[in-house]
């Protein structure tokens, strides 16, 4: 059973480019293309892919935008940025609306797919640069209370553990503990690190571990 992709994206070039790439590699199928953001937002809830790939700088509605307005039409949808905006700014807006991941159009076909497989497994993919930006961004002064908290042993092996691509179940079987229990684990490093997503929870890992 293949991946299903539809792309957003509002150059035809690119566009073509990606939906040959797609429908040319095994285990997965571009099922639809849109060339501008209040097309995506009409057309993609009847398409139900698993995966999209979104650009941002699109004509009509911002590709943010659509994700903030398809997320709630789309739960078992992952939305992949794709684009070549880096700044903090969009970075934060996208996975705050409810990317999974965040990838500069610099990526190669193979990190690409890479990168599709990940989010398919229930991981957070973010482009080598992106991460460090986030941490940095991370880095500003949080309350006396919270800042010096450090995450555990087992939160660290759990951060580890999504940081690589495994959904809650593998982490769970991997760490013979419960499900239950490792989304207490995930709750917890939120708090810490201060995030509200799995892909932020990703990038400010990845980015420490980068320094």
């Amino acid at each position: 059973m293949g991946i299903n992709v539809s792309v957003v994206e509002d150059d035809a070039e690119a566009q073509e480019m990606l939906a040959e790439w797609l429908n040319s590699t095994p285990g997965f199928r571009c099922v639809s293309r849109h060339g501008d953001g209040i097309a995506a937002v009409a057309e993609l809830p009847g398409v139900q892919p698993e995966v999209v790939l979104m650009d941002i700088n699109l004509p009509g509605l911002k590709g943010i935008e659509c994700v903030r307005q398809l997320k709630p039409k789309m739960p078992q949808t992952q939305f992949l940025m794709l684009t070549v905006y880096s700044d903090t700014n969009s970075i934060f807006q996208a996975l705050e609306a409810g990317a999974v991941g965040y990838l500069l159009k610099r990526t190669s076909r193979d990190e690409l797919f890479a990168a599709l497989r990940l989010v398919q497994a229930g991981g957070s993919p973010i482009s080598s640069g992106i991460a460090r930006l986030v941490a940095q961004a991370f880095q500003t002064p949080q309350p006396a209370a919270a800042e010096n908290e450090a995450l555990s042993e087992r939160e660290r092996q759990v951060l580890d553990l999504l940081s690589h691509g495994h959904p809650e179940k593998q982490i769970a079987d991997r760490l013979k503990i419960s499900p239950h229990t490792v989304h207490t684990y995930i709750r917890r490093i939120y708090e810490k690190l201060h995030v509200h997503s799995h892909a932020q929870a990703v990038a400010k890992y990845a980015g420490q571990t980068q320094s």
